[in-house]
């Protein structure tokens, strides 16, 4: 549902989506568990994020009769994924639009600065003609989402809308003051950061316990 105090956001409430989510913060989860379900959770914020994708006709014949059928119009819609978590919602996202074109931002955030640092960046090259849907876990500090939109903006993306697992209001809030154009799906708004920018009560990193390396 989009927050009527804040149309920016929108939290995705579905029961299903809220019972995968628990599954996926309880730390007895295994990491084959965990990669799981952040790829059924993202088919299912798929299906909000493209909820008003834009539809044109053409006639088509069914077993029975001929009818005037919708079908997507435009150009196909670019996934990119903020490395290397975004790869956990990557996937789900392509099995719902398989023919979707593909863009990365590597990103890492200084443990110091807590700022974003970038060090790759390969996206199509007519981002402005297609809608760009950028997907990364968590919206914490919101500093690495705000620089990935950067860079997607800097390469032409006009119509960009941000998916991840679990916001922060800190990440929201940043966000909506660098980008207000930019919609954020969710499938939770959580309490707030901690000293490290961790998101309370979260998951723990999503990266780790996606690939294991923690």
């Amino acid at each position: 549902m989009t927050d009527a105090a804040d149309p920016h956001l929108t939290i995705v409430d579905h029961p299903l989506v809220q019972h995968k989510l628990s599954i996926a913060r309880d730390k007895a989860t295994s990491t084959y568990g965990f990669r799981q379900l952040l790829r059924e959770i993202s088919l299912l914020l798929g299906y909000e994020v493209l909820r008003d994708l834009p539809l044109s006709t053409r006639m088509i014949e069914t077993p029975l009769e001929e009818m005037e059928a919708p079908t997507l119009a435009g150009k196909k819609l670019v996934l990119v994924s903020i490395l290397r978590a975004g790869n956990g919602l990557l996937d789900g996202m392509l099995e719902l639009a398989p023919s979707a074109r593909v863009g990365f931002v590597g990103l890492y955030r200084d443990p110091k600065t807590l700022e974003a640092v970038q060090y790759y960046l390969k996206v199509p090259a007519d981002l402005g003609e297609r809608p760009v849907i950028a997907v990364d876990p968590m919206l914490a500090t919101g500093n690495s989402s705000v620089a990935a939109i950067d860079r997607l903006k800097e390469a032409g993306a006009k119509d960009i809308r941000f998916a991840c697992l679990l916001a922060a209001p800190e990440g929201v809030a940043r966000m909506k003051e660098a980008h207000p154009d930019v919609r954020i799906f969710t499938a939770a708004l959580d309490q707030r950061l901690n000293e490290k920018a961790y998101i309370l009560p979260g998951l723990g990193d999503a990266g780790d316990r996606m690939f294991g390396t923690k």
